[in-house]
């Protein structure tokens, strides 16, 4: 039987991480290792200085590791000391709010973790669903209440063909995004990361005594360029899929660095 992890950044009473786990529950058996609280925003952070420490959930039915650490350490948690082998699919989510472009794929940790068990050669999937307003990202997401009847559909196909088949050569990840109001009939559209989603500012405000402190905060960027996730999810309303790869290297030739040195 195929073995396939489970896990989100957003905690493991996530409604997401509910419906991610009825995405695959048919297709092996599903181990669920998540952060015990939420997580976002910590890209592929890993807890270096502490002890990690794990402990057994019931969550809607099915048992859950609560890991008190970030999605990283779950993934690491669940392939070296719970399952103890190499899982055959790696799932992330179902994430509340949008990972999109290179701004969220570097600090979302959705996609931290799946990065972290592509690393180990495991095929991986991050999924996740926009949301209409940016607040719905950050809250307790143990009631959320959203219809995440197509995600569940879309992400059981691709799942199923990604334990069938594999990845094809050159890519370690798949990150699956799908717009507020999706049916089974919406376009999915195959794209490259758009540069930003977010304008990025910073607020600055002072304390009773005066001393400043500051609010790192973003205005949404709903249009990109053709191809990019942005357009497909923000501007055309479609479900986007974008092929992803550790390989971070820059495709030049490097003799133009050469000329630097």
């Amino acid at each position: 039987m195929k073995k396939i992890l489970l896990t989100n950044d957003d905690g493991v009473y996530s409604t997401g991480l509910k419906a991610a786990y009825k995405s695959v529950q048919d297709l092996g058996e599903v181990v669920v290792v998540a952060p015990n609280s939420q997580k976002s925003g910590v890209g592929r952070g890993i807890s270096i200085f502490e002890p990690l420490r794990v402990s057994l959930a019931n969550v809607d039915g099915f048992k859950a590791h609560a890991v008190a650490g970030t999605p990283t350490d779950s993934v690491i948690i669940g392939i070296f000391s719970i399952i103890k082998q190499m899982p055959d699919l790696v799932l992330s989510g179902f994430n509340v709010g949008e990972n999109i472009s290179t701004d969220t794929v570097t600090t979302s940790g959705t996609i931290g973790a799946a990065l972290e068990a592509a690393s180990y050669g495991i095929p991986s999937i991050a999924a996740s669903i926009q949301v209409i307003d940016e607040g719905d990202k950050f809250d307790d997401h143990s009631t959320y209440e959203y219809d995440f009847d197509v995600a569940v559909k879309i992400v059981n196909r691709v799942a199923k063909k990604v334990l069938e088949k594999g990845l094809p050569d050159g890519v370690d990840l798949l990150n699956i995004n799908i717009p507020r109001h999706a049916t089974m009939d919406t376009e999915i559209e195959i794209t490259r990361l758009a540069r930003k989603i977010f304008l990025t500012g910073v607020e600055e405000r002072h304390d009773p005594r005066g001393r400043p402190y500051y609010w790192i905060n973003g205005e949404l960027i709903k249009d990109a360029e053709e191809g990019t996730d942005v357009k497909a999810v923000m501007k055309n309303g479609h479900i986007s899929i974008t092929p992803l790869t550790l390989d971070s290297t820059a495709r030049i030739d490097f003799r133009e660095i050469g000329d630097l040195l």
